[in-house]
């Protein structure tokens, strides 16, 4: 069935006066560029993901049909704003960066009532969950590079991930490496996987699904 894109609510992407250090304007690379080389162990890439990116991971994690998603890792808000896209309109979304400029860079340019930005570690989910008195996720989106930290960290996020969704849940990660599904077959099973070349650097697109 052909995908339908409709068009982007008029208050998701505001942008407050204030200027930013981050960022010269909306989504501008320079502001994914400069997070990169300021903790490149923390961002995945250079540049943001493309928009055939967003459209692969949104319908992979069937976001249109979820109350409830986390974000692991928004970085500057491309795609925190795609999923806002597509989401319900009484849907919630938690974002989760551990970056303190990122968290206040969502806050001053994301406008809109669904989005919930949380600093800290994607570790610990439970805990960003019970702060925000949020219940079990349906879908929970990682573009964190699992590749760079250490392998008992990267563990212990996907252990969280597990522990936090729902029964019927998604985990959808989008990585250039396969990092995430050697460390991912140890909590959750092999994954689907697909590949979307319309991207910089070409992404793998890992999705399990909870029983």
């Amino acid at each position: 069935m052909p995908e339908t894109l409709q068009a982007p609510p008029s208050d998701n992407s505001d942008l407050s006066d204030k200027p930013h250090p981050l960022i010269p304007q909306p989504d501008h690379p320079i502001a994914f560029l400069r997070g990169f080389l300021e903790r490149p162990k923390e961002v995945g890439s250079i540049i943001p993901s493309s928009r055939w990116m967003e459209r692969r991971i949104t319908r992979s994690a069937e976001i249109a049909k979820s109350n409830l998603i986390i974000e692991l890792g928004p970085g500057t808000g491309g795609t925190t704003k795609a999923l806002l896209q597509a989401m319900a309109p009484e849907a919630r979304l938690l974002a989760i960066e551990i970056n303190p400029d990122f968290c206040e860079l969502l806050t001053q340019t994301v406008r809109d009532p669904r989005l919930i930005v949380h600093q800290g570690s994607a570790a610990d989910i439970q805990e960003a969950l019970t702060k925000h008195d949020l219940t079990t996720p349906n879908a929970v989106l990682s573009g964190i590079p699992f590749s760079t930290m250490p392998k008992e960290l990267g563990l212990s996020i996907l252990q969280s991930v597990k522990e936090s969704l729902a029964p019927g849940g998604r985990f959808v990660a989008y990585q250039f490496r396969d990092v995430v599904h050697t460390l991912g077959k140890q909590i959750f099973g092999p994954a689907s996987i697909q590949l979307e070349l319309l991207n910089m650097p070409p992404m793998r697109v890992y999705r399990w699904d909870m029983p």
